[in-house]
């Protein structure tokens, strides 16, 4: 039937070979596709897990096989993440910190820990009311830097008639008086920053602003600092922008810290019966700063009762211990009452542009905070924390007004600008029943 049979094998042998190469070729584009796609989310949980996790669910995550595209990207998200450290302690940084010390025994060593040994050549920056609580604040003495301490007692703001029409003293628990409380502490830091750099003649690249009252589960990623973005945490935003951190260079740094100076400027564009969220909000809209938002590993820890289950406009309190990163949201030490699937239950029932958190994936384990302090916090929270800051902890509750001292003298002497009373009145002020 065919003249040349052989010659015919071969031509169908090359036809479907040819055939199962474009075949081939149609199959590779979308697994490539579906590769990387896989890999980018990998590689974004990697960053999760390295910057935002648990220790514990680190190590387990570590146990299970990997597999080696992933050891590949993460290879090389390490690579470039060292990268950009090193351009950091090469950079000038300043660390920002206000603030009352309520809870400091339990959140300054993990400031110190995961912010200013994270980037040893940054300068601290503090700026404290003076209350009874200040004597935790000789926490302090184990930061790498110290710039300038000034710790300060408190008196009234005037409120001028532009403040009364742009602040509303809605869900402030002190008024208006307590928004320009704060804001005067958040500007009273660039002020120190400014006086420290004239006296050393240069000026900052960048400015990290923190929360004395923030613990920090894992330490502050290179990511978080972008030339012209500043960097705020998403959630808690309360209808404008979660004002619980920010890092910037200095340029916007200065619009975003100078909280009362701007106030007639909002309130000549228009801005009234701002909260401090929606306040921080527009002062960057104003001045035409842009922001980016990225997750942080950092919660609010604070002793304030919230209502459990948290209604629409409520607020959520977070487990100490949740996987996070929690971005500044309000936790405390306790024992769970709410995890997994649940807490969707509880965060779905909440305006998202109010006090929402993100919860996905197991990130946010809840409280109820309806009440004090459970009995035995102090062994949730050493668990939680880790030995290092267990110890802190229980140093904090034994100090002595002469050792309180010693603390502050050597702060005092490392310090270019020192602003506060004498360390033996602050130690006593606190301390004066363990003398």
């Amino acid at each position: 039937m065919f003249k040349n049979p052989q010659k015919l094998v071969v031509q169908i042998t090359r036809k479907v070979m040819d055939l199962e190469w474009r075949l081939l070729l149609l199959l590779l584009l979308p697994l490539s596709l579906i590769v990387f796609v896989s890999l980018s989310t990998t590689s974004s949980l990697s960053s999760l897990s390295i910057f935002g996790g648990n220790s514990t669910r680190e190590n387990d995550a570590a146990s299970s096989p990997r597999h080696p595209y992933v050891n590949f990207v993460e290879s090389l998200k390490n690579r470039r993440d060292e990268k950009r450290k090193a351009e950091l302690d090469r950079s000038r940084i300043a660390v920002c910190l206000v603030g009352g010390a309520r809870r400091f025994e339990l959140t300054g060593e993990s400031i110190v820990e995961k912010i200013l040994k994270v980037y040893p050549s940054s300068d601290l920056f503090l700026h404290s009311p003076l209350d009874q609580n200040s004597y935790k604040l000789s926490i302090l003495k184990d930061a790498p830097r110290i710039a300038a301490v000034k710790i300060f007692k408190q008196e009234r703001v005037p409120e001028t008639e532009s403040q009364v029409r742009v602040l509303t003293a809605d869900n402030s628990p002190n008024g208006i008086q307590g928004l320009l409380q704060y804001f005067n502490l958040v500007e009273g830091c660039i002020t120190l920053i400014r006086s420290y750099q004239a006296q050393k003649n240069f000026t900052y690249d960048w400015i990290v602003r923190t929360r004395v009252d923030g613990y920090w589960s894992s330490p502050l990623s290179p990511d978080n600092f972008l030339k012209g973005q500043y960097v705020v945490p998403p959630g808690s935003s309360y209808g404008g922008l979660n004002d619980r951190f920010g890092a910037g260079d200095f340029d916007s740094s200065v619009v975003a810290l100078s909280r009362l100076s701007l106030i007639p400027e909002l309130n000549s564009s228009g801005f009234y019966q701002l909260n401090s969220e929606r306040a921080f909000k527009a002062q960057l809209t104003v001045r035409k700063i842009p922001y980016t938002f990225k997750r942080l590993p950092f919660c609010i820890v604070t002793d304030r009762r919230y209502d459990y289950p948290p209604a629409r406009f409520g607020v959520p309190v977070a487990a100490l211990s949740s996987h996070g990163p929690l971005s500044g949201a309000k936790c405390r030490p306790c024992t769970v009452v709410s995890s997994g699937p649940d807490v969707g239950n509880v965060m779905s029932k909440l305006d998202r542009g109010w006090s929402w958190t993100e919860w996905a994936n197991g990130t946010m384990d809840l409280c109820d905070a309806s009440g004090e302090w459970e009995t035995g916090w102090q062994r949730l929270f050493d668990r939680t924390a880790g030995k290092k800051l267990a110890a802190v902890r229980k140093r904090a509750e034994v100090l002595k007004v002469k050792e309180c001292v010693a603390n502050f003298e050597d702060m005092r002497r490392r310090s270019a600008i020192w602003e506060a009373p004498p360390p033996l009145n602050i130690c006593e002020l606190g301390l004066s029943t363990k003398s």
